[in-house]
């Protein structure tokens, strides 16, 4: 039996640009971000998933809504595919956060597998673990299905990491494009296997982008 799942990053938003790391907090889709998730959401309209899950950040649940009216479906909203909270740097771009916290920051940008960013953050460790452990439980959940699951760019580095066996400190040496579409089969009883990753032909010129955050 296999699980097909389509894994889709959230549209822009002005702090995408800003490179300002967004975290658990609430940022909502910007005008382009708007137009990408009106043309995922068309790149996928002949498409039908049995269960659709989302980050309960409006980033990633407007993407989400956008997709499930083109292709029908009611979409579960989950903490559990939050961005990883980053604490203290949360608001920050990375040069405020190096300027701020200069020790702290060095040890984030290390991806230090169990450094915990101070004011409530999650280690790159307890992060990971969070996404294995959810993408285990629907392919559970949903043998032979198809599953759309609507997240965060931090969520499919630490997706792609552990499929590939890259390690938890791994750079981030590969594009995950805001409204790509990433494609994700996973052979009961046996591994996750990337067949599509950060497909974006779907987004004309002026909605492409490629930042990492």
């Amino acid at each position: 039996m296999n699980v097909h799942f389509t894994f889709v990053r959230h549209g822009e938003t002005d702090w995408n640009i800003d490179r300002r790391l967004q975290g658990h907090l609430d940022v909502p889709l910007n005008e382009v971000g708007r137009r990408q998730a009106g043309q995922v959401a068309e790149a996928l309209a002949n498409e039908r998933f049995d269960a659709m899950y989302s980050s309960d950040l409006s980033r990633a649940m407007d993407t989400a809504r956008a997709i499930a009216a083109r292709c029908g479906g009611e979409v579960q909203g989950t903490a559990r595919l939050r961005e990883r909270n980053y604490g203290i740097f949360q608001v920050l771009t990375h040069k405020e956060g190096a300027a701020r916290y200069p020790e702290e920051h060095a040890r984030l940008m290390a991806r230090e597998p169990d450094h915990i960013p101070t004011e409530g953050g999650e280690s790159m460790r307890m992060f990971s673990e969070r996404i294995r452990t959810l993408a285990d439980e629907l392919a559970t959940r949903w043998p032979d299905g198809r599953v759309l699951v609507v997240t965060h760019g931090g969520v499919l580095y630490a997706l792609r990491n552990f499929i590939t066996g890259a390690g938890l400190s791994a750079p981030r040496d590969f594009t995950i494009p805001n409204a790509g579409i990433n494609r994700i089969r996973y052979r009961v009883g046996g591994p996750y296997e990337i067949e599509v990753w950060g497909d974006d032909r779907h987004l004309t010129a002026a909605a492409r982008d490629e930042t990492m955050r």
